[in-house]
């Protein structure tokens, strides 16, 4: 005992710490039995943990003592025990664990509640401080704790709520930790056998290590390992159940799947999708990844191995008999029946959200909103096979820039005569109103995807087809503009001579800006539009390299003039010297420019269309 710390003498918390207390002993909560479920999950955290040491290590403390959890209540003292046999804690844990900051997420803690109209009993769990949430039904709370390892002494840690809490040497035969609670007077319902039965049932059914209440010699809790039972038996109840002990998110997963195999390995897995993966931020899993167990043992608690990174939002348990017992962790990542469990598992993922998509569309848009574009991600970087994520995709559309469209849908409603999937690449939504490159659709009435995420450029690279059909940008789509209706009013269209003369004219207005200047029978409802020239990388891998290398220049744009428009006409008809031709010139070249989500300074045009404004009310001909 050092001269800074004499036995047993107060030890003060952090001020986050006492802070945390001061929330959870004063506020009021509608279910303070969730103390319980988060001692209980300690304790099942505690067992885990020797399990997975016992794998290589029998120099253990008592190593024939059975796994379990014993919960005491005592009425005549007030007082209630939760006991487990686990790794137990040394004196320094014990300080680690229960006394320092950094270990207990008290200040993240502490944070949310300011932030959060959710009850607080809700996410309590989320920050690692669920061991402080026994002060909302206690007087007192003693830690008495021994390491596994056979050398190691007990010790004590005793705390009442207030600033302090002390530390000292204390005696305990067995390996594993004794949690002593005196009860509040309003807390006593917490004594009886039957509430107690209650609320292991409700919170901790699946722990799989034995809950004893008293002296009962049969397990309160089912502990059956969920993944193992056949899914004909289980009800959504208890797989929704599950999913909230296991990650300590405490709404519904989205979705789930469980999966049971013999071939070709034997396997058992539960696979879940959270709905708000913000729930999980808080969470005891701090990582990504799967829990692996080797017949039923905990191998890893964070496995991120079995499912690709684009799919690391998965939670759930993989459970294999072909996995050796004795093995490291090292061993078992580089195992060659690990590979095929990731293959299994991956697949049995993709099929669970291709189910979700075709039997609730609905709660399938909710899925894409929040985990879209991290399958997006999945098709730029999938080594093999790409093309097993399209039918997951889902777009917004020009005909439905609400709704959510997948690449099935889309060819659906195009008819079997459609050879291509069209799409507008750009960065902003709207942007496909205004577009020049629509005009030909919009009046062809042909639907197009509209792609305008960051990642969408990087997702073009890998997908080029799908079924057959080539995806098509629609700057560099090969469809003229239909014939105007009948009844539609026709622009006559202007002589050669004056077509070239105007192409000269705004050569001459913007030089190098461009690096040519054409007319086009492509447009009808705008006047001019940009595209590459000839020979120029395609439109996703420009932007491709824009993100990737700041120094990438854009090859200059062809500008192409459209003679049958009011604006272009108008403009072939003002005559030489009239200063309303640059700036016209100059302002359709900067529309384009704007409309392609290329225009570096858009504010720069504001004193040219104030100008053109003047001009136009004026009705002025020359400066």
């Amino acid at each position: 005992m050092s001269e800074n710390n004499p036995q047993g003498a107060p030890i003060p918390f952090k001020a986050e710490t006492r802070q945390l207390l001061n929330i959870l002993i004063h506020s009021l909560y509608t279910e303070r039995e969730i103390f319980l479920r988060e001692l209980i999950s300690n304790a099942s955290d505690a067992l885990s943990r020797l399990d997975f040491v016992m794998l290589t290590d029998r120099q253990v403390l008592e190593p024939e003592r059975p796994l379990e959890i014993r919960i005491r209540p005592d009425k005549e003292a007030g007082m209630l025990v939760i006991e487990d046999s686990g790794i137990g804690m040394s004196r320094d844990e014990l300080v680690e664990n229960l006394g320092t900051i950094a270990h207990s997420g008290a200040k993240a803690f502490v944070e949310a509640t300011q932030e959060t109209d959710r009850n607080l009993s809700d996410i309590i769990g989320q920050f690692g401080v669920g061991f402080y949430s026994a002060f909302m039904v206690a007087d007192w709370i003693r830690v008495t704790s021994r390491s596994y390892q056979p050398e190691a002494a007990a010790a004590a840690w005793y705390a009442t709520g207030e600033d302090t809490y002390t530390l000292e040497d204390a005696e305990r035969e067995h390996r594993g930790t004794l949690v002593e609670i005196k009860l509040k007077d309003d807390a006593q319902e917490f004594l009886d056998e039957t509430r107690l039965r209650q609320v292991i049932k409700r919170h901790s059914d699946f722990i799989q290590y034995p809950i004893y209440l008293g002296d009962e010699t049969e397990p309160v809790n089912r502990q059956s390992a969920l993944w193992r039972q056949n899914p004909r038996e289980i009800d959504e109840a208890s797989y929704h159940e599950f999913y909230k002990q296991l990650t300590l998110d405490f709404s519904d997963p989205l979705t789930y799947t469980h999966m049971v195999t013999d071939a070709p390995a034997q396997m058992y897995a539960v696979l879940f999708v959270p709905g708000n993966p913000q729930n999980l931020v808080f969470s005891p899993r701090k990582e990504p990844g799967l829990k692996l167990y080797a017949r039923k043992v905990l191998i890893q608690e964070f496995d991120t191995d079995l499912l690709p990174q684009y799919l690391n939002f998965v939670q759930g348990v993989v459970d294999s008999e072909d996995l050796p017992l004795n093995v490291s962790r090292e061993t078992v990542q580089s195992n060659r029946i690990k590979a095929l469990l990731g293959r299994l598992v991956a697949g049995k993922a993709l099929d669970m959200l291709k189910d979700l998509g075709r039997t609730d569309p609905e709660k399938y848009a909710e899925f894409w909103k929040v985990y879209g574009q991290r399958l997006k991600e999945g098709v730029a970087v999938e080594p093999e096979d790409p093309e097993k994520l399209f039918p997951l995709l889902r777009f917004h559309t020009s005909q439905d820039p609400e709704g959510w469209t997948s690449l099935d849908d889309y060819l659906e409603r195009a008819g079997e005569d459609r050879k291509e999937i069209y799409y507008f690449l750009g960065e902003d939504p709207s942007a496909v109103r205004f577009s020049p490159h629509m005009d030909p659709f919009r009046k062809a009435n042909i639907e197009v995807l509209v792609l305008t995420e960051p990642v969408d450029p990087f997702m073009l690279l890998r997908m080029k087809e799908y079924e057959g059909h080539l995806l098509v940008n629609v700057a560099d789509a090969e469809l003229t503009e239909p014939e105007a209706s009948e009844g539609e009013a026709a622009i006559p269209d202007l002589e050669a001579d004056t077509v070239a003369d105007l192409v000269t004219r705004f050569k001459t207005v913007l030089g190098d800006q461009v690096s040519d200047v054409r007319t086009t029978a492509r447009l009808s409802d705008s006047p001019a539009r940009l595209v590459d020239p000839e020979g120029a990388p395609e439109q996703s891998v420009q932007r491709v390299y824009q993100m990737m290398d700041k120094k990438f220049e854009l090859p200059k744009k062809v500008l192409e003039l459209n003679p049958r428009h009011s604006i272009v006409v108008g403009l072939a008809h003002l005559p030489e010297g009239d200063p309303r031709f640059a700036l016209i010139a100059e302002q359709l070249y900067e529309d384009a420019l704007l409309v392609e989500g290329l225009h570096p300074d858009p504010v720069s045009m504001v004193g040219r269309i104030q100008e053109l404004i003047a001009r136009a009310l004026d009705g002025k001909d020359a400066a």
